[in-house]
C-alpha cells in the first residue's frame, strides 16, 4: 500500500498535463470533466490510503533507500494527519471544480483547460506537502502550490486589481519561503539530512541546541507561518482574496492557511520537539503570543469590513490564530482538538465564499451596504450563509464546535475566553451581513468609516449577472455544510484522535468527545455573536469605534514594502520569543 504514495502527486500533475496537451482540442465541458474525474480519484487514493494509515507508512521515492546510515532520496510518510489533509485539500479542489463548472467568460482563445489543469497541480502541490517526510521536498511542494496560487490569484489577467493582488501575494509569500529554505540550508548543515525524523534524532544526539539550530527554527517557523496567514505575516491573505476567483478563495481559505498551520505542528513535532531541538516552554510561548495577537487583530478587522471577501479572510486570519494557541499549549487532546477544528473549518468556510461567490455573479457586488436587502430572492443562499455562520460561532453540533469544544478545554484557563470571543466575534460579523443582505434588516446604511473598503461595482466572473443561480453553485456549500456537520457526529472524534496519536508513536489517544461544558460555550458564543450582529444591524453607530480601529486599519495599507517590513519585524519577534536570553545576553 505504501507504493502508492506517490500517485497522490503523480495523478493529478498526469491529468493537469493532458489537459494542457489537448485541451484547445476538447471543448470546455470535456476539458473540465476531465478535471473533475482526476481530483476525484486523487481524493479516493487518499481515503483508501487514510484507512489503511496505522501504522503510518513510508515510501522512498524511486527506490532511494537509506544506506549505511546515509540518505539522498525523497521520503513519504503516510501518516493519519497527513493522509487526512491530503484527502480534505483533494475533496475541497474538487468541489471547487464543481463550483466552477461554465463559471468563467472564458475568450474564444483561452485554453479550455487551463484553469482545471491549475487548479489539479495546486492539488498535487497540497497532497505532495501533506505527505512529505523530508523538509526539502516540503519547500518544494509548497512552492509548487504557491506559484500555482498566483497565477489563479491573478487569473483574470485583465484585471489591474487581479495582477496587483497576485504580485503582493508572491513577493510576501515568496520571501517566507526564502526564510524557510535559508532555515532548512542551516539544518542540513549542522546534521547533514533532510528527512524531518533524522534531523531531529541529530540534533538529540548533540545535546542542548545551539545558536545555528536555532536560527533554523525562527526560520522555518517564518516560512510556514507566512503561509499559515499569522499576524503580523497576514497581509497578503485579505488582499489576496479580495480579487481572487471564488474557487480560489475556497482553496486559500480552506486548505493553504490548514497546511502552514499543520507544517508548524509537524515540523516541531518531528525535528524540533527533543532535547536538542526548542524546548516545549519556548515553543509555548512563541505560539501562544502569535495565536492570541492573530486571533484578536482578525476577529476586530473582520468586523470592521463591508467588503465581504476581506470579512471572511480575516475571519480566517482569526480562526488560524486559535488553531496556533491550541498547538503552542502543548497538552493531551489539544492537537485532536485543532486537527477537528481545522477539518470543520475548512468546509465552513469554503461555504461561506461559495455563497459569496454567488452574490458577485448575481449582484455585480461583495459590499454588504450596496446588497443590502437585495437578496431576499436567494432563501435557500440566506440559510446556507446563515448555517456557515452558526458554525464558525461553535453552534454544536458542528464539527467546528467539536473542535473548539476539545481545544477550549485543553487550553484552559483565560484562553478560554479568547476562543468564545474570538468566534463569537466573526461568526457575528458574518450574521450581520446575512441580516442586512439577505434580509434586509435595519436601516439602510450610510457611508461609514468605521467599515473599511467597499466591494461594489465590481466585475462578475461568470459571463453576465446571473440571471438564476445554477444548481451547482448551490448545492457545493449545501454540500461542504453537511460535511462539517458529520465532522461533528459521535464517534468521528474518536478516529480523528486515534490518527493523531498514530502519527506520534508512545502518545496515547486522548478520548474526544461532546461534553457539557463544551456545549454551553458553544452556546455562549454563538448567543453572542447572535447579539453582536442584532446591535450591528438595529443600531448601527452602537459598535462603531473608528477612533481606535483607525490604526489597526491603516496597516492593510496594500503596500508590498510595509508588508515586506512587517514580515521582517515578524521574524525579529519570533526570535526575540524564542531565545530571550540572547537579547539581555
Amino acid at each position: 500500500m505504501h507504493r502508492l504514495l506517490p500517485l497522490l502527486v503523480a495523478v493529478p500533475l498526469l491529468g493537469a498535463a493532458l489537459l494542457v496537451a489537448g485541451g484547445r482540442r476538447l471543448p470546455r465541458f470535456a476539458a473540465e470533466a476531465a478535471g473533475c474525474v482526476v481530483s476525484a480519484a486523487t481524493a479516493a487514493l487518499a481515503l483508501v490510503l487514510l484507512l489503511n494509515s496505522s501504522p503510518p507508512m513510508t515510501e522512498w521515492a524511486g527506490g532511494w533507500t537509506p544506506k549505511d546510515g546515509t540518505t539522498v532520496g525523497i521520503v513519504l510518510v503516510g501518516d493519519g494527519p497527513g493522509l487526512g489533509l491530503a484527502a480534505l485539500a483533494s475533496l475541497l479542489t474538487l468541489a471547487a471544480l464543481a463550483y466552477s463548472w461554465h463559471y468563467f467568460d472564458e475568450p474564444p482563445r483561452r485554453h479550455a483547460g487551463s484553469f482545471p489543469a491549475l487548479l489539479l497541480v495546486f492539488q498535487a502541490g497540497m497532497c505532495g506537502f501533506a505527505v512529505a517526510g523530508d523538509l526539502f521536498n516540503a519547500f518544494v511542494f509548497f512552492e509548487l502550490m504557491s506559484v500555482v496560487a498566483y497565477a489563479l490569484t491573478g487569473y483574470r489577467v485583465e484585471e489591474a486589481r487581479a495582477v496587483q493582488g497576485a504580485l503582493t501575494f508572491a513577493v510576501v509569500t515568496s520571501l517566507g519561503a526564502y526564510a524557510m529554505l535559508m532555515g532548512i540550508g542551516l539544518l542540513y548543515g549542522r546534521t547533514g539530512e533532510l528527512a524531518m525524523d533524522r534531523i531531529g534524532r541529530e540534533l538529540d544526539a548533540r545535546g542542548e541546541p545551539d545558536a545555528l539550530v536555532l536560527a533554523g527554527f525562527v526560520l522555518v517557523l517564518t516560512g510556514l507561518l507566512v503561509k499559515a496567514a499569522a499576524v503580523p505575516f497576514h497581509f497578503w491573505l485579505p488582499d489576496a482574496h479580495a480579487v481572487a476567483p471564488t474557487p480560489v478563495c475556497m482553496l486559500l481559505s480552506g486548505s493553504v492557511v490548514e497546511l502552514g498551520v499543520y507544517g508548524v505542528w509537524r515540523v516541531y513535532g518531528s525535528v524540533f520537539a527533543g532535547p536538542g531541538g526548542v524546548p516545549a516552554a519556548e515553543l509555548t510561548r512563541v505560539l501562544v503570543v502569535l495565536g492570541v495577537l492573530t486571533a484578536v487583530v482578525g476577529a476586530v478587522m473582520c468586523w470592521y469590513q463591508r467588503h465581504i471577501k476581506r470579512l471572511l479572510a480575516y475571519s480566517t486570519v482569526a480562526h488560524t490564530g486559535l488553531f496556533l494557541v491550541g498547538i503552542g499549549v502543548l497538552k493531551p487532546g489539544a492537537a485532536e482538538g485543532v486537527a477537528l477544528y481545522v477539518l470543520g473549518h475548512a468546509g465552513v468556510k469554503a461555504a461561506l465564499f461559495a455563497c459569496t461567490g454567488i452574490l458577485l455573479d448575481r449582484y455585480g457586488s461583495v459590499d454588504e451596504h450596496a446588497l443590502h436587502g437585495r437578496a431576499r430572492r436567494l432563501p435557500g443562499v440566506a440559510v446556507l450563509f446563515a448555517a456557515g455562520a452558526l458554525a464558525l460561532a461553535g453552534l454544536p453540533p458542528f464539527g467546528t464546535a467539536l473542535g473548539k469544544a476539545v481545544t477550549e478545554e485543553a487550553a484552559g484557563g483565560p484562553l478560554t475566553v479568547l476562543y468564545v470571543l474570538a468566534s463569537a466575534v466573526t461568526a457575528g460579523a458574518v450574521l450581520r451581513v446575512a441580516a442586512r443582505v439577505f434580509l434586509g434588516l435595519g436601516p439602510a446604511p450610510e457611508e461609514d468609516d468605521a467599515y473599511e473598503t467597499t466591494g461594489a461595482g465590481e466585475r462578475p466572473e461568470t459571463e453576465r449577472l446571473l440571471r438564476r443561480v445554477p444548481d451547482t453553485m448551490t448545492a457545493v456549500p449545501a454540500v461542504l455544510l453537511a460535511a462539517a456537520l458529520a465532522v461533528g457526529v459521535p464517534g468521528f472524534g474518536e478516529v480523528v484522535a486515534r490518527a493523531v496519536a498514530a502519527a506520534r508513536p508512545g502518545t496515547p489517544a486522548v478520548p474526544v468527545h461532546w461534553s457539557g461544558a463544551g456545549i454551553l460555550l458553544g452556546l455562549v458564543s454563538t448567543t453572542l455573536a447572535a447579539g453582536l450582529a442584532a446591535t450591528a444591524v438595529l443600531r448601527p453607530r452602537a459598535l462603531s469605534a473608528p477612533g481606535w480601529a483607525l490604526p489597526l486599519r491603516k496597516l492593510q495599507s496594500g503596500h508590498v514594502g510595509d508588508y515586506v517590513a512587517w514580515l521582517v519585524a515578524g521574524a525579529a519577534l519570533l526570535a526575540a520569543l524564542t531565545v530571550p536570553g540572547l537579547l539581555s545576553g
